[in-house]
């Protein structure tokens, strides 16, 4: 990477995706070509969009299921018609569209190109990998940001600042207190037992002890948020004593807390993050639906607290 590319930080960010992505479709296109297959890697998601259909679809259809521009399947399409991998018809339905579907030929390509794909995809985890060894969810996380607030409108919202997740250190530690305190004494009518008193004043003790990490939320110089990630074992963590400033409820602070949850959890090569979860609001469930959580019995490492009315659980791979 040239040295003026890399001093311009997120600005030349999408430039070096798209190199990334160019680099990746040419080694893409010398694998099929290496194999005697004359297919590209950009036309890969609009056959195997074709090869999983039981019937013919319009170029609408196609460019629905792989989020592509209408015009972009219609240049794929093309080439694979010149290439004899398609065959086109027209629409009884719609004079206006055509129907897509693989020929004979492309058929029969793709008893040759399923090996192919498994060894590309293996090779793609390693190079992927080697950044994050949750990089899946990053790109899924990226996708939702922009399908939710596209660049000109964040541009355009300079002044809505962002909300940064950050790990615990020595000089947050009064911020546990300051955040949790009014949840873990609300439920006592004011008072604490032993264990929520001691974890008030040492929450580091408590969870880094066994393993465990701590994140706070911050915005706008403010502490706003926190969530521990509690070790059960080996392979497994506990998403647990997540608590918000109800000031700033409305800023995506427990979403992106669990995602750092995950992802610390991944970089660990942790199999399973739980949670236990109370009186849970149609919201509450909603967002733990979202990144895939589902309900299942506590496992016998889980010392489950009184009044969780469910157990769930996110299986990771890495």
């Amino acid at each position: 990477m040239s040295s003026t590319i890399s001093k311009l930080g997120y600005l030349a960010s999408v430039t070096r995706f798209r190199r990334i992505s160019e680099k990746l479709y040419v080694d893409g296109d010398k694998i099929y070509r290496e194999a005697g297959i004359n297919f590209k890697a950009s036309w890969f998601p609009v056959y195997y969009v074709l090869a999983l259909s039981e019937s013919p679809l319009t170029v609408m259809q196609i460019a629905g299921q792989i989020d592509f521009s209408h015009i972009t399947v219609k240049n794929v399409i093309r080439e694979l018609e010149l290439a004899e991998l398609v065959v086109i018809q027209v629409n009884p339905a719609d004079k206006r569209s055509k129907l897509v579907s693989l020929s004979i030929m492309g058929q029969k390509l793709l008893y040759r190109l399923k090996p192919l794909w498994i060894s590309i995809a293996t090779a793609l985890k390693t190079i992927f990998q080697t950044a994050h060894p949750d990089f899946l969810n990053i790109l899924n996380r990226i996708d939702r940001q922009i399908d939710k607030n596209s660049l000109h409108v964040i541009a355009a919202q300079q002044e809505s600042e962002p909300v940064h997740i950050i790990d615990y250190r020595p000089s947050l530690k009064n911020h546990f207190h300051e955040l949790a305190g009014p949840w873990l004494t609300g439920g006592e009518n004011g008072s604490l037992q032993e264990e929520g008193g001691f974890l008030l004043q040492n929450p580091d003790e408590s969870f880094f002890m066994e393993g465990g990490f701590l994140f706070y939320a911050r915005y706008r110089d403010q502490i706003v948020g926190c969530v521990a990630l509690k070790r059960l074992d080996e392979s497994s963590f506990e998403f647990t004593k997540l608590y918000i400033n109800p000031n700033y409820r409305n800023l995506g602070i427990a979403s992106l807390l669990i995602e750092r949850c995950i992802s610390r959890c991944m970089e660990n090569e942790a199999n399973e993050l739980w949670l236990q979860s109370g009186m849970s609001s149609p919201e509450e469930e909603k967002l733990y639906a979202k990144f895939g959580f589902s309900e299942q019995e506590a496992p016998e490492q889980m010392q489950v607290s009184e009044g969780m009315e469910k157990i769930m659980c996110l299986e990771l791979y890495f």
